[in-house]
């Protein structure tokens, strides 16, 4: 599963840090997601979705091989 989380993040302005705290995660949380390191909860997926105010799907992918 790839994301575009980085990207998302530096267009709201929001740190690693300001994003965990929203959403109620660590920050460390958020850095292994963003480098493809940790797989969301569906809860922590559709809290990010809300945060950004867009579908999950725009801000997750299935690859092929998931």
């Amino acid at each position: 599963m790839t994301n575009n989380l980085k990207v998302l993040r530096a267009i709201a302005n929001v740190s690693q840090e300001e994003l965990a705290k929203k959403i109620e995660v660590s920050r460390q949380t958020i850095n292994a997601m963003e480098k493809g390191k940790y797989v969301p909860s569906t809860v922590l997926a559709l809290k990010l979705a809300r945060f950004f105010d867009k579908p999950v799907q725009e801000i997750f992918t299935l690859e092929e091989t998931d």
